[in-house]
């Protein structure tokens, strides 16, 4: 049996699994490498694997897209493009070689250079997905056209596969910069966010801003010409660009500990009153990881002062980790769901209870 038959056998399993779901009314717990276990409310239901459902469908590095099964690795996908001088511009974590591209795109999360790139979903081009209706269905992509006026592939970014099973995403990458630089500048909290307004209002090739409690850390990229004029008029020390990668995987020492992580959500030039604890400002001042033992609504009341939102990263910290929608968000929320999974059987509760 060839490679291409075993992977066409493969996703019709995964069909038959979620029509045989449908048929039962059994809940699916859709999952692939189980590295985003941290991220929203514990599943429940029958597992649904889908890591046997994986390889690189096709990329044509001219037309600066990919398309992957879901269950592929993202180490994998990233190893590909990497040989052809090309990148996942939002920066996925790869949480150990085990995340894999459904994932990925479920979950939503992007990396540092994020607020100069863009977010996962900015990426999505379309997708395969078997919808609550039994019904494996292709968007975007070839096909321009989406059912009720929604745009699918980018609604299956960051829904911790509560719309539907993701099997395959086409994805735009893009060439990998030419020239790079990691710089260290010793200030504070205060200053650097001062800097980060004031570098915003100027041509400055950052791709990255991190404050991680002792010293600013900035990435420049671009041509040869523009980093090394931009490094030379910032100042500071050249640092590893290791940095980057330990942020975006959580393995910086400031992820440690027992304390709860939240991720706080505000303006960038924003003064949040944060609950005591330790901080650490990401995406130019527009993402606060907080280590606190403050309680959930202590957190939350004060991201909601600075007109943001607070998610908790820790399981079993609180009971909704996601930060609670207003009424109105909540039932189009319902809505949609109730159109993609009339049943409710793909990752129950995974978001919020009740959905």
């Amino acid at each position: 049996m060839s490679t291409e038959t075993r992977d066409a056998d493969r996703g019709e399993e995964l069909l038959a699994q979620v029509c045989t779901a449908l048929a039962t009314g059994t809940p699916l717990l859709i999952q692939g490498g189980g590295t985003k276990a941290f991220h929203g409310r514990l599943g429940r239901g029958a597992l649904l694997d889908t890591r046997g459902h994986r390889g690189i469908v096709g990329y044509d590095p001219t037309e600066l897209v990919v398309t992957a099964r879901a269950g592929t690795l993202v180490a994998e996908l990233d190893a590909v493009l990497d040989a052809s001088g090309q990148m996942l511009a939002f920066e996925p974590a790869q949480f150990g070689g085990q995340a894999t591209v459904g994932g990925m795109v479920a979950a939503g999360l992007s990396g540092p250079r994020r607020p100069w790139a863009g977010a996962v979903r900015d990426f999505v081009l379309g997708c395969r997905v078997i919808s609550g209706h039994g019904k494996h269905l292709r968007f975007g992509g070839e096909v321009m056209k989406n059912v009720a006026g929604y745009d699918v592939s980018r609604l299956m970014a960051g829904s911790l596969g509560c719309l539907g099973l993701l099997t395959e995403v086409s994805l735009k990458v893009l060439p990998k910069p030419r020239s790079a630089c990691t710089l260290r500048l010793d200030m504070d909290v205060p200053a650097a966010l001062e800097r980060f307004t004031e570098w915003g209002r100027q041509p400055l090739p950052i791709t990255a801003a991190c404050h991680d409690g002792d010293a600013l850390m900035l990435r420049l990229e671009g041509g040869e010409g523009s980093v090394k004029a931009a490094r030379e008029a910032l100042g500071g020390e050249q640092a590893s660009p290791a940095f980057w990668t330990a942020l975006r995987e959580f393995q910086l020492g400031f992820f440690a500990g027992p304390a709860p992580l939240w991720r706080i959500s505000v303006a960038n030039d924003s003064r949040p009153l944060l609950p005591d604890g330790v901080q650490l400002v990401d995406w130019g001042g527009a993402q606060r990881w907080l280590k606190t033992t403050a309680g959930s609504e202590e957190v939350r009341r004060a991201a909601a002062g600075a007109g943001g939102h607070a998610s908790c990263f820790t399981p079993g910290a609180c009971d909704s980790p996601l930060h609670p929608l207003p009424a109105v968000l909540m039932r189009y929320h319902r809505q949609l769901k109730a159109q993609l999974d009339p049943q409710g059987i793909f990752n129950p509760g995974r978001m919020y209870a009740g959905l």
